[in-house]
């Protein structure tokens, strides 16, 4: 975050109110990337913008700003809008699964009894990752048979968020009293169960793994909302990020998983690159009150995404894996019989998935985005860009 001398006309300092459309843009970028990640897996967008990382720093600035009031207030508030959204997500995701013929309490990884029921209510409360079938249906179906696993894979990111609401009393009173150690303990972790030293087993193994990749994120989020990170010289805050980075990139070049550069699949080397990214990003916050430039025209479109950021990470796995029956139907147009027409759709079939899966998400929105307003006690809005209250000041101005 930049110091507030050095802040560029337009800019406000942080903690003064309003919303910080720098961190709108980076919340908007990360939810981008998310999604064209699924669509393609290109390792590379890992390196590119930790989206991950970003997010939870983002949520760690604004936890550190609801922590002004009662802690038990501002977690039964983060509970309140966190919850209803993964309810009505996973009433639909567990009907469908049903429908199709899983049965939970026969499937031997979920378990028996009031063992097997206790694990379905990781659906309504993340405290744990929710069970589902690894295959469901046929491979030959409509869906692929991981159509389940890939639809509920974004529900590890509600379960560490839900851990880091809940510590985040704790870690913010740790921040104050003793920063840099508090702000170096996550990594300090992962170099001690994402390099194998020490492995926990099972789900448990995976929710300390991912508090200790982000936790230093979420920390840092504490740190821009403090102005500690203001205070710390720039030419010293990019050097050790950067010298951070690349002990991150040393260790993935030695540690690659089976999709190589992917850092998802390498613990210590996504803490250490998502760390110094977010605190080049954090940094060189401008903290905007409106978007600058040409970055306007972005402005409903970013708008939008913030409004129903839980609704678009929640469904977009699920609607990606709807593309591929709607692209499908393709083939079996009149002009599509001849080998050349459909080898052009085969070349070009990555990029229909990403054309397709905008207008579904845009269903999405609309047919479950309302949640995220009850959720928060506001009035139920269709299409929440922005593009009134753009209006109204426009004719204010006026």
């Amino acid at each position: 975050m930049t110091q507030a001398a050095a802040a560029p006309v337009g800019t406000r300092k942080p903690g003064t109110g309003g919303r910080d459309r720098y961190l709108d843009l980076l919340r908007s970028l990360a939810l981008l990337r998310v999604v064209v990640y699924h669509l393609f897996g290109w390792p590379w967008l890992t390196i590119l913008f930790p989206s991950m990382g970003v997010m939870f720093a983002l949520a760690g600035s604004l936890m550190a700003r609801s922590l002004d009031r009662p802690a038990a207030h501002v977690i039964r508030g983060r509970l309140r809008r966190l919850l209803p959204p993964l309810w009505l997500f996973s009433a639909v995701l567990l009907t469908l699964m049903l429908i199709v013929g899983w049965h939970p309490l026969n499937d031997p990884d979920v378990g028996s009894g009031w063992a097997g029921w206790g694990r379905l209510i990781d659906y309504v409360l993340p405290i744990g990752a929710p069970p589902y079938p690894e295959h469901l249906g046929s491979a030959s179906g409509l869906l692929d048979d991981t159509w389940a696993e890939q639809a509920a894979g974004p529900l590890w990111y509600l379960r560490a968020y839900l851990w880091f609401v809940l510590l985040s009393p704790l870690l913010l009173w740790a921040f104050r009293r003793a920063p840099l150690p508090t702000l170096l303990a996550p990594l300090a972790l992962t170099a001690v169960v994402g390099t194998g030293l020490v492995s926990l087993p099972g789900e448990t193994g995976n929710a300390v793994t991912d508090f200790a990749v982000y936790g230093g994120c979420w920390i840092l989020g504490f740190a821009h909302h403090e102005g500690a990170l203001a205070r710390v010289p720039r030419y010293a805050a990019v050097s050790l990020a950067c010298l951070v980075m690349a002990v991150g990139l040393w260790w993935a070049s030695g540690h690659q998983g089976p999709d190589g550069w992917d850092l998802n699949d390498i613990p210590p080397a996504q803490a250490c690159w998502s760390f110094g990214a977010v605190v080049l990003l954090l940094q060189y916050a401008p903290s905007w009150r409106e978007l600058p430039g040409r970055l306007r025209r972005w402005d409903r479109p970013i708008t939008l995404a913030n409004n129903r950021a839980v609704t678009i990470y929640l469904w977009h796995n699920m609607l990606i894996m709807a593309t591929f029956p709607i692209i499908d139907q393709a083939y079996n147009l009149p002009f599509m019989a001849s080998d050349r027409a459909a080898s052009l759709l085969d070349s070009t079939y990555g990029f229909w998935t990403f054309v397709v899966v905008w207008p579904l998400i845009g269903v999405a929105v609309v047919a479950f985005g309302w949640v995220e307003d009850v959720a928060a006690g506001r009035r139920p809005r269709v299409w929440p860009d922005g593009g009134r209250r753009g209006r109204a000041r426009r004719r204010a101005a006026s």
